[in-house]
């Protein structure tokens, strides 16, 4: 993939300015899904802007990725009130039906399993996404029947 040319259109949208970094960088990420090393760099050489802001930038916010992430992204709550309620076991089924860790992405892109903190829906608990889909009440035997059920895995 050309990443340099594609991020170079995106950079010349704001005219090189090294005050719309931020909108430079979220726009990469819109583009191919996660900001790449290269484009980074490129971004850092044509805004001037230096390479060390950038990255601080890009591992300050939690919104932005430094690798590829899967079409499909399996999100488990461990928050209080799921961790209770068995959010770890939840963590630990996914990993062996996706065969990845969390915080990884599988070979074939299609998934990327990330455990997070809270997702604000404790009545719930214990929570599962996939994408945009919320399950509440998932059980371990839930979880491989939510990924087939729900057309993820091709």
């Amino acid at each position: 993939m050309d990443y340099i040319k594609k991020t170079k259109r995106i950079v010349d949208k704001y005219n090189n300015d090294k005050e719309a970094v931020l909108d430079i960088l979220q726009d990469v990420q819109e583009e191919f899904g996660y900001v790449p090393k290269e484009s980074v760099a490129y971004i850092a050489s044509a805004c001037s802007v230096n390479l060390s802001r950038l990255f601080g930038i890009l591992t300050f916010y939690s919104q932005f990725y430094l690798s590829p992430r899967g079409k499909n992204i399996l999100k488990v709550c461990c928050g209080t009130a799921c961790h209770v309620k068995g959010a770890e076991r939840n963590l630990a089924k996914a990993e062996e039906v996706l065969n990845i860790k969390d915080g990884q992405t599988s070979a074939d892109r299609m998934y990327t399993l990330e455990k997070i903190a809270c997702m604000g829906a404790c009545g719930l608990a214990p929570v599962v996404t996939i994408n945009k889909d919320v399950y509440g009440h998932v059980t371990p035997e839930r979880i491989d029947k939510i990924i087939k059920n729900k057309g993820y895995r091709e």
